[in-house]
């Protein structure tokens, strides 16, 4: 399942718009398992943390 959204930057007082795209697939064979989280194209090491916040948000969804 695709599902597409918009989001911010903000970078001191400027902020830009993100657009995100996530591919939500469940694993191969075990419908039970947790998906594996892939985040690319980020410019921050520090913003590697919403690998918690996306999946947390995904479990509640």
């Amino acid at each position: 399942m695709l599902f597409r959204t918009q989001s911010a930057a903000v970078y001191g007082i400027d902020a830009d718009l993100v657009d995100v795209e996530v591919d939500l697939t469940p694993a191969r064979g075990e419908s039970d398992a947790p998906s594996s989280v892939t985040i690319v194209g980020l410019p921050d090491l520090a913003v590697r943390e919403s690998r918690e916040r996306i999946r947390a948000a995904i479990n509640n969804s």
